[in-house]
């Protein structure tokens, strides 16, 4: 997913930066630089912290989205409000496919939404779920951590029609007709289009990935990750109910 983003830049336009922030020692970030030349990636900048957290440093970058493989990183970084998720190292990763595209594939509740809905299956089970989303189908479910992500991939989408990739997104979500109403007409509200959405009703996610072959997949919910790492790249989202006691 790296190099794709940065394959943005293959004009000579500068339209996506990728920072690298670790817990190393700045003499180690050395090596990183050098690492990241050797496989051709074009980073510029990077913070290095001697074994402190380095989320903190989001918000003097701007930051769009945080990955990592520290739970703890991510876990404050979503706490203080950017879209962020931890890596799973063992995620497969597919042979280069559509060199000119790059694809990220979201859950919904939990990660693109709020996990409002998600609170009412948690406690009250599957029927009750399907009547608060049909009773509420009108009215715009709040924002989850991850609308601010979406926003920016739409943005870099829409501002340049030269630029040498393109973006394509889908929702893949649990969700079935017709708690799906709610879903689509949230998306509408905030004048954001994904390409596909997935309404699976419970199927496992994992089969559906692997048609739609993402550079990265976003869920909050672990059994789902364990699920799609075995197919695409993965990152666990720990928000909503489900991450509570986690």
């Amino acid at each position: 997913m790296i190099e794709k983003l940065l394959r943005f830049n293959s004009d000579g336009q500068h339209r996506v930066e990728v920072v690298i922030l670790s817990r190393n020692d700045p003499v180690s970030g050395l090596r990183v630089f050098r690492s990241a030349e050797v496989h051709g990636l074009p980073l510029s900048r990077g913070v290095f912290t001697q074994g402190r957290t380095p989320f903190k440093y989001l918000n003097a970058l701007q930051a769009n989205l945080f990955l990592s493989a520290n739970e703890e990183d991510v876990r404050q970084a979503l706490a203080i409000g950017f879209p962020a998720a931890r890596v799973y190292p063992e995620s497969h990763k597919h042979a280069e496919v559509y060199p000119n595209e790059i694809r990220i594939a979201f859950d919904g509740d939990a990660v693109l939404f709020s996990d409002e809905a998600e609170q009412v299956y948690q406690k009250e089970g599957l029927p009750a779920f399907v009547a608060h989303e049909t009773k509420n189908a009108q009215r715009p479910l709040p924002p989850g951590p991850f609308k601010p992500f979406l926003e920016a991939l739409q943005r870099l989408q829409s501002a340049d029609n030269k630029a040498p990739m393109r973006i394509r997104t889908a929702l893949v979500t649990a969700r079935s007709a017709p708690a799906h109403e709610r879903a689509i007409r949230t998306l509408m509200d905030w004048n954001i289009e994904v390409d596909e959405a997935m309404f699976l009703g419970g199927l496992n996610k994992g089969v559906f990935l692997r048609e739609f072959e993402p550079d990265f997949f976003f869920d909050d919910q672990m059994g789902h990750c364990e699920s799609a790492s075995s197919v695409t790249p993965t990152g666990h989202v720990a928000s909503g109910t489900v991450n509570d006691d986690q």
